[in-house]
């Protein structure tokens, strides 16, 4: 059996995510990718930034630690006008995940200590907030993550270190693929397999991009299912078995008054588990 290259697994998952709505567009450096950052962010927030503006909004993002920069990306930023007055700018829209701006690019080349091009990235509002490492099928995956290391430390902080603002790495060789969080010190321990409700695993690249990087599902995953954990600083993505628990929480509490239980084992999240429930309840009306 032919197995696929690095490439055609690239090309073809390129396809298949524009047939689930991402728009794909060519971006070569640092310079196209905040050229980029600027178009999507002025249709998100419904209005042009003057060249001084826009550098007002860079210098605010390019500050920070990974763990700053993901409160950054979902608080909104006080930008001094041009005219001297006041405006909020939305870099994404937290409550209406599906309403944000979708892209797919790849090979995006950029130069830090060493020249890195990475092979798949996708945007929201502009924004590199997942980056996806393949391999040829017979290649470990931990080689996929351990290239991903090796860009966060050679180039990521690089040009205006929108990099840093990735949310979600994902690495397959096509036919296992694996998620996680981003975070300065990673491990492979906590890299995690998609499943569906039945707690079936998802490996296959081509199925976990249906359910998992579908554009509302991804990006309520960056809204709602990614915990900023203050203590140690980090980033938490949750397994797909504390999201359906977390979902299935929620919709008992929003239609019924009737109680229930989830069932879990010791060491199986259920803190956190817990507070992310407890944290999407507080967001719904009264």
């Amino acid at each position: 059996m032919t197995t696929k290259s690095e490439r055609i697994l690239e090309q073809d998952l390129i396809r298949q995510l524009q047939g689930l709505g991402y728009e794909s567009v060519t971006i070569a450096d640092n310079a196209a990718l905040e050229t980029n950052l600027q178009r999507q962010l002025e249709t998100h927030n419904k209005r042009p930034f003057s060249k001084t503006e826009f550098q007002r909004i860079l210098n605010h993002l390019n500050k920070g630690s990974i763990f700053d920069r993901a409160k950054t990306l979902r608080q909104k930023m006080e930008l001094l006008q041009d005219d001297g007055e006041t405006a909020y700018i939305e870099f994404l829209d937290v409550d209406n995940w599906c309403q944000n701006l979708f892209q797919v690019t790849n090979q995006i080349t950029m130069t830090g200590k060493y020249t890195n091009r990475y092979d798949v990235t996708l945007l929201i509002n502009g924004f590199p907030l997942v980056q996806i490492e393949l391999k040829k099928p017979g290649i470990e995956m931990k080689e996929a993550f351990r290239q991903v290391c090796r860009y966060q430390r050679h180039s990521f902080a690089s040009g205006s270190g929108l990099f840093q603002f990735v949310q979600i790495f994902v690495i397959s060789n096509g036919v296992n693929t694996k998620y996680y969080a981003n975070n300065r010190k990673q491990s492979f321990k906590q890299t995690f397999f998609w499943a569906n409700k039945d707690n079936s695993i998802i490996s296959n690249l081509e199925a976990f991009a249906n359910t998992f990087l579908e554009r509302c599902h991804i990006s309520k995953m960056i809204c709602k299912y990614i915990v900023l954990q203050e203590n140690d600083k980090v980033l938490m993505v949750l397994r797909p078995y504390q999201y359906y628990a977390v979902e299935a929480i929620v919709e008992r509490v929003r239609n019924t008054n009737k109680n229930g239980y989830i069932w879990h084992t010791t060491g199986s999240g259920k803190t956190l588990t817990s507070f992310k429930a407890a944290q999407v309840m507080m967001t719904l009306p009264k």
